[in-house]
């Protein structure tokens, strides 16, 4: 489609390209609105849960805009494989792949860049660390840059990419094109941080598809760990269909595969401590129902397509709310009931606080803005070097660096212009503190919806920004008759902004009976008491 003509789609059109393109009987929500967004110009962050389409979006906008597309993702080969319908498509589009192991699709994207020719250029954020990439992309021009999985870019995410750091640079040097960020899972914090990371302006932020009505929700509560082991093997063992167990450690993952294969159960363990060909062949076994049950860290998940999964369990609570629902989200992808079971005990979330509490130091920080400093430009392997600090240290010290606006990034990194390196450790280790706080947070936050008394739906749609009162009928507090106190008179809307004299200035994100909870910029989450913090003027609405 013509460039001229991409601001004349309306929705009956676009939903007319999803169905000759690609075989859409009907846009989803979400799809229509974020298309549209991009060919008006605008950055988009589409924020839509697992199994809504997001992939389609990128593919109508770049058909609509009709030029260029560059894709970035962690997903290379599932992206291919997605694209392949387009590109055999009888009025097909042209698809490469700038992968270096792939010398013919090598050629052709260079082909497609170098003389921007119309279609879908995809790539992985690794490519971004080499500079001759860098510069083909400069050249480039193209008319959308989609980022797909765009949560890794934020390391609020489970899966932070430093990589993606790099983004936003490549961008601008590309002509600063649109930017289409897709995810599946992004709170607020994560929102945010997604829009600052990739420089996003003015974006349109689209948010939805997060009610997931067959999901059966429960929570399992147990005072000691021997119980929670034995109840979790025996669920296991009586559950029916596909499913996966999350577990915190490697060594717990092997251990209860080995505990399931024992008791005649068809599992295998899954982990970031098994060769890349172990991880593809238990994947593969599992999508072609080799195996009944993957008991797995956070390692697995990115690009797991399968649609029947019948149920999915967490040993331990994860460390985040966004990180939960990301894994829970792949069962039940048909549409089928699936149930969701978390195995809490409250002891387990030392670990996660402990977690919470880590992250860059005051040494590493000095460390890498010394060196930008005497060293400046300066690239990973060469700050790596000179502080002495591995390449993922050096990364994420860059990473707070970046997020305190002092270092200008690329493939070479410097500091920014009158910054000395005492004021840019103080302003990075400022917005390190921050983190640790909403980190801390999240964790509770986690704790919060574990101990719930009420719906649980509700919670988590509230929690993501989506207005939903319960009872749903459909986990276990509203089967059993339990249901929370409702709540008083709500002195500030949800989803209006306040300020607090200690806390300073945050989002109110729901009410449940007596208390209030509000996302706050520095410090994160926080659950008041509504009736106190009214009768003190602690909080007023901000101005």
């Amino acid at each position: 489609m013509a460039k001229d003509d991409e601001r004349m789609l309306g929705f009956s059109e676009i939903a007319a390209l999803a169905r000759d393109r690609l075989g859409f009987d009907a846009l989803r929500p979400g799809q229509g609105e974020s298309v549209r967004a991009v060919l008006e110009g605008q950055d988009t962050l589409a924020v839509l849960a697992t199994g809504t389409g997001k992939t389609a979006i990128y593919q109508l906008a770049g058909l609509a805009l009709g030029g260029l597309t560059v894709v970035v993702s962690p997903l290379v080969a599932l992206q291919r494989d997605q694209l392949r319908a387009l590109s055999e498509h009888p009025a097909g589009v042209e698809v490469a792949e700038l992968n270096a192991s792939d010398h013919a699709g090598q050629r052709v994207a260079h082909e497609m860049l170098t003389q921007r020719r119309p279609g879908f250029v995809l790539m992985s954020p690794e490519q971004l660390t080499h500079a001759a990439v860098l510069e083909l992309l400069a050249s480039s021009r193209p008319h959308l840059v989609a980022v797909d999985e765009a949560h890794l870019v934020s390391e609020w995410g489970q899966d932070f990419r430093p990589d993606y750091l790099r983004l936003a640079a490549a961008i601008r040097a590309m002509g600063r094109p649109p930017i289409l960020a897709l995810t599946a899972t992004a709170a607020p914090p994560v929102r945010k941080e997604i829009i600052h990371r990739l420089e996003m302006r003015a974006p349109s932020v689209v948010v939805g598809g997060f009610d997931r009505p067959n999901l059966n929700l429960s929570v399992f509560t147990f005072a000691d760990e021997e119980t929670k082991g034995r109840r979790l093997l025996s669920h296991v063992r009586s559950s029916r269909g596909p499913g996966v167990v999350y577990v915190a450690t490697h060594r717990h993952a092997e251990d209860l595969a080995a505990e399931l294969e024992t008791a005649g159960v068809s599992a295998q363990a899954y982990h970031a401590g098994l060769s890349a060909r172990q991880r593809r062949e238990v994947q593969d076994g599992f999508l072609a129902d080799r195996y009944r049950v993957v008991v797995a860290t956070i390692a697995f998940g990115m690009g797991i397509d399968k649609p029947g999964i019948r149920w999915v369990s967490h040993a331990e609570a994860p460390g985040s709310i966004d990180a939960y629902y990301q894994e829970i989200g792949r069962a039940g992808r048909d549409g089928e009931p699936a149930d969701i079971e978390l195995f809490y005990r409250h002891a387990n979330l030392g670990l996660n606080r402990f977690f919470a509490s880590g992250g860059v130091s005051d040494e590493d920080l000095l460390a890498v803005a010394t060196a930008i400093d005497e060293h400046h430009p300066a690239d990973i392997a060469e700050l790596a070097a000179t502080s002495g600090l591995s390449p993922a240290r050096v990364e994420r010290a860059l990473g707070r660096l970046t997020d305190a606006r002092v270092v200008i990034v690329g493939h070479r990194f410097r500091l920014k212009a009158r910054t000395d390196v005492e004021k840019a450790v103080a302003a990075a280790s400022a917005v390190e503190h921050d983190r640790r706080e909403v980190a801390r947070s999240r964790v509770e936050m986690m704790a919060a919806y574990a101990e719930h008394g009420g719906c649980r739906r509700e919670w988590l749609l509230n929690y993501f920004g989506e207005q939903y009162e319960g009872p749903c009928g459909n986990c276990d507090n509203d089967l059993n008759g339990h249901t929370a106190a409702p709540a008083p008179d709500q002195p500030f809307p949800v989803g209006s902004r306040v300020k607090h004299p200690t806390f300073g200035s945050g989002l109110v994100e729901r009410y449940d009976g007596t208390t209030m909870t509000v996302l706050f910029d520095r410090v994160g989450y926080k659950e008041l008491r509504t009736a106190f913090m009214t009768y003190r003027h602690l909080l007023e609405p901000e101005t």
